[in-house]
């Protein structure tokens, strides 16, 4: 089984209906898996919006809202809708895509998309 099979069965165990997303290269797979999954895939122009429509999921349903982005400034786009969410409590899960990691050789060669964002932050 995939990871993104997975990670899509597991958000169907939890109730998720929706998944608002920007697609992308880094996160077809997950795109796949939810073609053939009981969550409607809505696709929205950018990521606040997701962000903000998966917070609203939330707080009417209490259930989780889930929202999916690309790589880069896409995961960005993703902070004051999180910080919304975060906020006044609602359940909210932004997913990011991300490319596979490089071999040990080139680490030094990554570039700014696929670092991790979190710990960046200061999380």
């Amino acid at each position: 089984m995939k990871s993104s099979t997975a990670f899509v069965k597991c958000l169907e165990n939890e109730g998720v209906k929706y998944v608002f997303a920007v697609p992308g290269e880094e996160n077809l797979d997950v795109l796949e898996s939810l073609r053939t999954s009981s969550i409607s895939l809505v696709l929205t122009r950018h990521e606040q919006a997701a962000g903000f429509m998966a917070a609203t999921v939330g707080r009417l349903t209490g259930k989780p809202g889930v929202a999916l982005s690309t790589l880069g400034p896409g995961a960005t786009n993703f902070i004051t809708a999180a910080a919304y969410a975060a906020l006044d409590d609602h359940w909210a899960k932004a997913n990011q895509g991300r490319k596979a990691r490089p071999l040990p050789n080139h680490q030094n060669r990554r570039n700014h998309a696929s670092r991790d964002k979190v710990h960046k932050a200061g999380r």
